[in-house]
């Protein structure tokens, strides 16, 4: 058993070192072993962790931005300089493709800085890091950073805006944003997309049209029949570009940062 190993190495350590050094390594090797990287920076109060990376070069910041809690690096990220937070945004997305060499050089930095040693885990990052990040800064941040990285990389900027708001995301509006999305979508695509929605989102729908339509849609729904998963999908990226473009000419503002969804 492991306890039993622990024993056992326990007394050949005493035996070669003494029982006070055994017991000062074995110590080592625990708090090594349930270290988490950043873990510091983790507790620590975003202006302090900004104090901390300010000046550091843009990669270093992605590195650890990708590390910390969403709303940390959130923060953070809308502190920095307009155009350094595209550069920043850029490299937390293409984290997962940096070169060994890269990433110990960042390392090398921090050590340097950080008391505690960080551990060889898997590097965090890439887009759905950054979708997290981007879903907690607030729209005029969003905004700026969106505006940078069209300019720079827009098949990036184009895959992380549809990410960050899903098809489920529509019971995170308030009601009269979701009428207002119901009267600019396709009967047909709202149907398919709804087929293979969960209870809660169709519900939601439901609750706001008319007992007549939504009679008129269940039963379009009903006699659908099986359908394809990519035809689902395809049907509810539709939707999902009608709310970001409602949202872009400030029809409706989807709730983002702590914000309340407001009808404009």
């Amino acid at each position: 058993m492991l306890e039993g190993g622990i024993d056992y190495a326990r007394k050949l350590l005493e035996k070669a070192v003494g029982a006070a050094k055994a017991r000062e390594i074995i110590e080592k090797i625990s708090q090594n072993l349930h270290a988490t990287p950043f873990q510091k920076l983790r507790e620590a109060d975003p202006k302090q962790i900004m104090s901390f990376v300010k000046d550091e070069n843009p990669q270093t910041i992605a590195f650890v931005l990708a590390h910390l809690k969403p709303d940390q690096a959130a923060t953070v990220l809308a502190g920095l300089d307009p155009d350094l937070q595209a550069n920043i945004v850029k490299r937390i997305a293409t984290l997962d493709r940096a070169s060994p060499e890269v990433v110990q050089e960042v390392e090398r930095v921090l050590e340097s800085k950080l008391s505690a040693v960080m551990t060889s885990e898997a590097i965090a990052g890439g887009v759905e890091s950054l979708v997290n990040i981007l879903n907690k800064v607030d729209r005029s941040t969003e905004k700026t950073i969106f505006e940078k990285l069209e300019q720079t990389d827009p098949t990036l900027a184009e895959e992380v805006r549809m990410r960050m708001f899903i098809f489920e995301d529509i019971v995170k509006l308030h009601d009269v944003s979701i009428q207002k999305v119901l009267r600019e979508v396709d009967t047909r695509d709202l149907a398919l997309a709804m087929k293979g929605a969960n209870e809660e989102v169709n519900e939601r729908i439901f609750k706001n049209m008319s007992k007549r339509a939504a009679a008129m849609l269940k039963e379009e729904i009903e006699y659908m029949g099986p359908v394809r998963l990519r035809d689902v999908e395809e049907a509810q990226q539709k939707i999902v570009n009608v709310i970001r473009k409602l949202e872009e000419s400030g029809e409706i503002v989807i709730s983002r940062g702590g914000e309340d969804a407001l009808i404009v």
